[in-house]
């Protein structure tokens, strides 16, 4: 007879296999897509199924908009044909709970078009699912603790104090591009230890380089050959390679002949060991330094772009923070413990809206693995599905006017009455984003350093168009003029 230990099941303690292969030729992709609806098991949400280009353009110009008319006229759960893909969409609390918490597991993000960023990425946080995920992350958690970031903050003040010095008065900025630019040199510095200005300062123009492509229209990025934005994104790729794998090769020799790693997260993948001792393949460290390179600036940059667009738009929102930091901070330098966003509570209202009307990360793009049932409607497996917290944080019926700036929807009283799902700009569940309170202090840095100085003033004639891909931007960068406080 069995033992009750016996009959339990036994965990598995295996190193997770890295996950297989994604196609990223266009006609196998269509023909993947093209099955999954032939031979799905129940019907689609209700929704615009017909074949439509001019849907298409609009979808590319304005998601927004097209989402939350769809909402309007189909209710929280909804089909679009986009090009020639019917794709369901979930918007509001409920579902963004749904897909990102209580039924998680019926999703995954590779093989959904999250998998678009794998030439670039690999398989890093962004890209796996799994227990290999869960690897990844339980690994790099610990270079995101509290402590650790409070560390990573005397190099994010002293990155910021050098691009300060050089702003004056009346001087026109773009702010999106200056931001750019010092997140991904806060990011190499702190997460890697690379210097932006050696032989590693080469990343940078690759890096931005690659993610050119993903700003690219639907049909540009389809294009194969030479010459085509993807055969410039698999260049840029493969030069951030040798540049990445031959710092792995230095940095192991270092730890070989020092016995110990370096205080950076690069040290810590490489002294990473599984349960049964094996640590990671420097294929592995590789996909994760780039994962977190592209995580770690580009969120950032937009937050603190949208947040002085609003600000510029409501002055009184601006001399709010600005009388905050006289009364708080004085003239005293800055620390890293007044970044952790309870020194300066009227700041961490404004940038908490400004997450709420630009989310970096305005989709979350999945497949789903088995067919479910939401809201009366039915969603069958092998399906793209996406939630999109740009659209649900502007609902009308959740965000009382929803497409004004006012940060005290996040006082302690009113965040209280939230609805569970409401507010998801940096996702939820297990794969809540891993380096959200790194990114949090270095947009509370960079603001607080440009007010204590000046305010920036956006130009009247300026209009914002967005740019969606990978991560909410203006399209046409954001000039501002620096003018006295």
């Amino acid at each position: 007879m069995e033992s009750s230990a016996e009959k339990r099941p036994r965990l598995d303690t295996s190193k997770p296999a890295p996950p297989g292969p994604v196609s990223f030729s266009p006609i196998r992709r269509l023909k993947r897509e093209f099955s999954a609806e032939r031979h799905r098991e129940v019907p689609y949400p209700a929704g615009l199924m017909n074949f439509s280009i001019p849907r298409t353009l609009r979808f590319q110009r304005d998601p927004l908009g097209s989402l939350l008319e769809a909402y309007e006229e189909f209710g929280p759960i909804f089909t679009l044909r986009i090009l020639s893909v019917p794709v369901v969409f979930m918007l509001g609390p409920e579902a963004n709970h749904f897909v990102l918490v209580s039924d998680a597991d019926k999703f995954s993000w590779r093989e959904g078009s999250m998998g678009d960023l794998i030439p670039l990425l690999g398989d890093g946080l962004l890209t796996t699912d799994g227990r290999y995920h869960r690897r990844g992350r339980k690994i790099m958690l610990p270079s995101f603790h509290r402590d650790r970031i409070a560390m990573a903050g005397d190099v994010m003040l002293e990155e910021i104090s050098q691009a300060t010095d050089s702003l004056k008065v009346g001087q026109e900025l773009d702010i999106y591009d200056w931001t750019r630019h010092l997140a991904l040199r806060i990011a190499m510095r702190a997460l890697f230890g690379f210097d932006p200005d050696g032989r590693e300062g080469r990343t940078a123009t690759d890096f931005e380089s690659a993610l050119a492509y993903y700003s690219q229209d639907y049909f540009r990025q389809m294009l194969r050959g030479p010459g085509t934005p993807f055969d410039k994104l698999t260049k840029s790729s493969g030069r951030l390679d040798d540049l990445i794998f031959a710092e792995i090769a230095t940095r192991r020799r270092q730890l070989a002949e020092s016995g110990q790693p370096s205080a950076d997260l690069f040290g810590m993948l490489l002294a990473a060991a599984d349960e049964d001792g094996s640590g990671l393949s420097d294929r592995e460290i590789r996909d994760q330094v780039m994962t977190l390179l592209f995580a770690g600036h580009d969120t950032t940059t937009s937050t603190v772009t949208f947040l002085f667009h609003e600000l510029s738009k409501n002055p009184e929102a601006m001399d709010a923070l600005i009388a905050e930091q006289d009364s708080v901070l004085g003239t005293r330098a800055v620390t890293p413990a007044d970044l952790t966003g309870e020194t300066l509570p009227q700041l961490e209202l404004a940038v908490e809206e400004t997450l709420r009307l630009y989310p970096p990360a305005w989709i979350g793009p999945r497949r789903v693995m088995e067919s479910f049932e939401f809201n009366g409607q039915t969603v069958p497996k092998g399906t793209q599905l996406s939630y999109s917290s740009w659209a649900s944080h502007h609902l009308p019926d959740v965000w009382p006017d929803a497409e004004a700036f006012r940060p005290e929807r996040f006082s302690p009283e009113n965040k209280a009455l939230l609805k569970k799902g409401a507010y998801v700009p940096f996702g939820g569940g297990s794969r809540t984003c891993i380096g959200m309170r790194f990114g949090q202090m270095e947009v509370r840095a960079i603001t607080t350093a440009i007010l204590r100085n000046w305010r920036l003033e956006g130009k009247s004639d300026y209009r914002l168009s967005i740019r969606q891909m990978p991560t909410l931007s203006p399209r046409d960068g954001m000039p501002m003029k620096i003018v006295p406080r």
